[in-house]
């Protein structure tokens, strides 16, 4: 990870000038294949966009963006690749549990994902949104908070937990269950049929069992423990990860025939 210019094959971090001065930052991959003439040579690209899970150190999850990795394993590294951070209260540092300031949080990805969409030659018809764990229910929480946000994607991949599934006790927004589900239901009703892949280590049925088996919706069960073998292990301390999708597997291989299937990987030069 370095800070500065991005440049095709490396991520970096960034600093945008509405919060110069702070260490509010996203990060940015642009892949190998990625070529700086794009406009000339009428070259677009796909992005995936991504949220982090909570800071948890005794389940290995630190909350940075520096390290989430679930977005580099759907694409493969084939894809234009942003980790977007959650805005701390005082808007002066990421925050690395929960949301922040939810407004401010909200507001960067209206104001970055557009940016990037326009600067690096992004087909805004293949923009995914992934996250992991809180990045899973941030998709949701945060993807789906308004129409104006929920306009920016194509599709939705998300990893161990869903929004509105879980009561979260001690959260003003994840509880009581009753009000939460009420209002997840809402935002789910913002993906207005797109494409969702929603994946959880030990399996979906907790979360069918609340939103259904809509046609647009494809349920994925993932065994990390069968993908790793027996934990701890030198690159993960627990079986709740966003890393399986680095690993050759089955269920990575189902992953990315359904990015397939959408057209994500469409014209990408190898």
């Amino acid at each position: 990870m370095v800070a500065g210019h991005p440049v095709s094959g490396k991520r970096v971090a960034i600093t945008t000038p509405d919060y110069a001065g702070t260490k509010v930052h996203h990060t940015l991959y642009l892949p190998e294949n990625w070529n700086p003439d794009w406009k000339e040579i009428k070259e677009s690209y796909p992005l995936v966009v991504e949220y982090s899970g909570n800071r948890a150190p005794s389940l290995g999850s630190s909350g940075r963006v520096e390290d989430s990795v679930l977005g580099y394993g759907l694409s493969g590294g084939k894809a234009v690749w942003l980790n977007l951070p959650f805005v701390d209260a005082k808007g002066q540092a990421n925050q690395l549990k929960w949301w922040g300031d939810e407004a401010a949080t909200v507001a960067y990805a209206k104001k970055v994902v557009p940016e990037i969409i326009a600067k690096y030659g992004i087909d805004p018809d293949r923009v995914i949104l992934c996250g992991f764990s809180r990045g899973a229910i941030a998709v949701n929480y945060i993807g789906l908070h308004d129409d104006e946000i929920a306009a920016l994607w194509s599709g939705f991949v998300t990893h161990d937990h869903y929004d509105g599934v879980t009561e979260w006790r001690g959260t003003k927004w994840g509880a009581p269950l009753p009000s939460y589900r009420e209002a997840a239901a809402e935002r789910f009703n913002r993906i207005n049929g797109r494409p969702v892949l929603i994946c959880q280590n030990g399996g979906t049925s907790e979360i069918r069992k609340v939103i259904g088996s809509p046609a647009n919706v494809s349920f994925l069960d993932v065994d990390t423990g069968a993908i790793f073998g027996t934990y701890p292990i030198e690159t993960r301390i627990h079986p709740h990860t966003d890393r399986w999708l680095l690993k050759p597997s089955d269920q990575r291989n189902k992953v990315l025939d359904w990015m397939e299937k959408l057209g994500f990987f469409q014209n990408v030069q190898e």
